[in-house]
């Protein structure tokens, strides 16, 4: 009876234990999942937030040694939602994006998400040590959360400092991440692996400037997820906007940035390679967008302000097509770099907006 007793103690003090580090674990966690917030009212899809506050470690995932997508999906769920078993899939993402200066000074980044998926969206709001404040959009059909109302997929959703596909930091740089045609980048020349939304959140993190978000990442070797290739177009408050591409006429896909007011889904390295209306070949598609886009800031040079940036993400928005992955605009979003506010809209609803600032609550 005695040994009976002592086994049943040792049982119980490993569950009194075991609570213990799952709740000193998942606190903070929980929390965040306690933020979660709706902010519209449609009838499928809808627009979300949360503050994330649990203490991530970009470091642990940004060294774990990503080779393949399984592995990028382990790394993200070890830091996210680690004890838990929980699967997720990696996302993949088309779009267009630009800046745009205003006659004052002031610099705005447009960008439309584009996915044959309809998906909810939430705005996802991070203060790292150490690191800068952000608040950045992510894909909720990505994690099977589109709508975040019980326990799995709110869970779920304590992965979306890691899946975000757009965002902006106090520091007034915004970065968005676009599909390509390409072959899907995979650099191997011995620095630490990236996957292709933690490079978000390394930018967001860390960069103060876009030439600082370019070093960045020329610190460390491509891993483009999914099975398809991606480019990053970068702004800051200064307007220094470029668009950060693996070129895919080099054996090692080198790493290049290139100053560009607009971008969609093709290499704007090899722009002159690149017809409208059509397939490119491994140079992209999606000209005809870029040349709305231009067309629409062109006209209002000198004279731009926010509503020249909602016009050219209207010109440049999509229906959904059958067959096309980067049709379907999901949501638009137009950065206020110099003001630090957004306002975004999603299933292009132009008439309904929110707005968000950075420099307060």
């Amino acid at each position: 009876m005695k040994t009976v007793s002592r086994i049943l103690i040792a049982l119980l003090a490993l569950i009194v234990v075991a609570a213990c580090v799952f709740g000193g674990v998942y606190f903070t966690r929980f929390q965040s999942i306690a933020s979660i917030e709706k902010l519209s009212d449609y009838a499928d899809y809808n627009l979300y937030r949360m503050d994330v506050k649990y203490d991530y470690n970009l470091d642990g995932v940004l060294n774990a040694g990503i080779h393949d997508n399984q592995s990028f999906i382990d790394a993200l769920l070890k830091e996210s939602l680690p004890l838990l078993p929980i699967k997720m899939k990696a996302p993949d993402f088309g779009c267009s994006a630009f800046t745009a200066l205003d006659a004052d000074g002031t610099v705005r980044m447009g960008r439309n998400y584009d996915f044959k998926n309809d998906s909810s969206a939430m705005l996802v709001y991070c203060a790292p040590k150490g690191g800068y404040r952000s608040v950045a959009t992510a894909a909720l059909d990505n994690i099977s959360a589109n709508t975040p109302d019980n326990l799995k997929t709110k869970l779920s959703c304590l992965t979306a400092p890691f899946i975000c596909l757009d965002g902006l930091n106090e520091k007034g740089v915004s970065i968005a991440v676009l599909t390509l045609d390409s072959e899907p980048t995979f650099q191997q020349t011995g620095k630490p692996t990236l996957a292709t939304t933690v490079a978000i959140r390394l930018v967001l993190d860390r960069a103060a400037t876009t030439e600082e978000a370019v070093e960045l990442l020329r610190g460390y070797d491509m891993f483009a997820t999914s099975g398809r290739d991606y480019h990053f177009y970068i702004t800051d408050a200064s307007g220094d906007g470029r668009i950060v591409e693996y070129d895919c006429m080099s054996e090692t896909r080198e790493l290049v940035a290139t100053p560009v007011r607009a971008v969609t889904n093709f290499f704007a390295m090899y722009s002159d390679e690149v017809l409208p209306d059509q397939k490119n070949g491994v140079y992209g598609h999606g000209k005809e967008r870029y040349e709305k886009i231009e067309a629409v800031l062109t006209a209002n040079e000198g004279a731009q302000d926010e509503e020249t940036a909602w016009d050219a993400l209207k010109a440049a928005s999509q229906l959904p097509k059958e067959g096309d992955v980067t049709s379907n605009t999901q949501w638009s979003i137009v950065y206020n770099n110099t003001d630090l506010t957004a306002a975004i809209t999603i299933r292009r609803d132009w008439d309904t907006r929110t707005s968000y600032s950075l420099s307060g609550k």
